[in-house]
């Protein structure tokens, strides 16, 4: 069994969380922008879907990504270099979530139901939650977003509507970061792609040292430069 949630934002302890489901911790409480908060603070994030509760988890192992190990492929770099895509940051936050809950591979449902798109989208105002775009001519083919706090950043989501799109969007992700002296990169659950580009697994007890080490400092929650590192050259 797990904790049902009351009305004050706290968690418990990670380490309780179930081995099966993988990481489940609670159910219930709100995505208020104080409840996400407390949750991203210890490495918990909301995941559930229309008709169920909230459902609240913390999976062991957990992916991460370095920002400065991205592994750029020898076709990606050439992508990169030519310019396929425009890429933006924190322009249309709103419209890549949206296309994040778009159907994937002809599969029906979404685990980012309208509760958890406004969440998001009033973390994005307060400055917490960040999109990364790929654009070509002048229509939105590929992007992420996920919430930054201190110099660490949870990765939620990303689609891609064309080749490499979404690869793109990763990597002046890691590039900007990684100028801003962020530490990690939160991938949440082991995907083929990812481990493709760097990400690699570390036990709730490395990601808790991680989160404790990279989630304080850095920059105050704020919008991002649409250019990203472009805009500071």
């Amino acid at each position: 069994m797990i904790p049902w949630l009351g009305t004050r934002p706290a968690f418990p302890p990670v380490e309780q969380a179930l081995i099966e489901p993988n990481g489940l911790l609670a159910a219930g409480g709100s995505l208020t922008p104080a409840w996400l908060l407390e949750a991203y603070s210890h490495g918990v994030f909301p995941w559930y879907s229309d008709g169920e509760p909230i459902l609240w988890w913390s999976p062991e192992p957990r992916l991460i990504l370095k920002p400065e190990g991205i592994k750029v492929s020898r076709s990606l770099a050439k992508v990169l270099r030519n310019g396929r895509f425009e890429v933006r940051f924190d322009t249309s936050f709103a419209a890549v979530v949206s296309e994040c809950a778009g159907p994937r591979g002809g599969v029906a449902g979404t685990w980012i139901t309208r509760e958890i798109h406004a969440a998001y989208c009033r973390m994005h105002e307060l400055g917490y939650a960040h999109s990364v775009e790929s654009w070509q001519d002048g229509r939105l083919v590929g992007g992420l977003y996920g919430i930054a706090l201190g110099r660490f950043f949870f990765g939620e989501s990303m689609f891609s509507r064309l080749s490499d799109a979404s690869k793109v969007a990763l990597v002046h992700l890691c590039r900007y970061l990684e100028a801003r002296e962020f530490g990690v990169i939160d991938c949440q659950m082991t995907t083929p792609h990812l481990v493709s580009m760097g990400a690699h697994e570390v036990s709730r007890k490395r990601f808790k040292a991680l989160l404790a080490e990279y989630q304080q400092g850095g920059d105050p929650p704020g919008r991002w430069p649409r250019t990203g590192l472009a805009a500071e050259r």
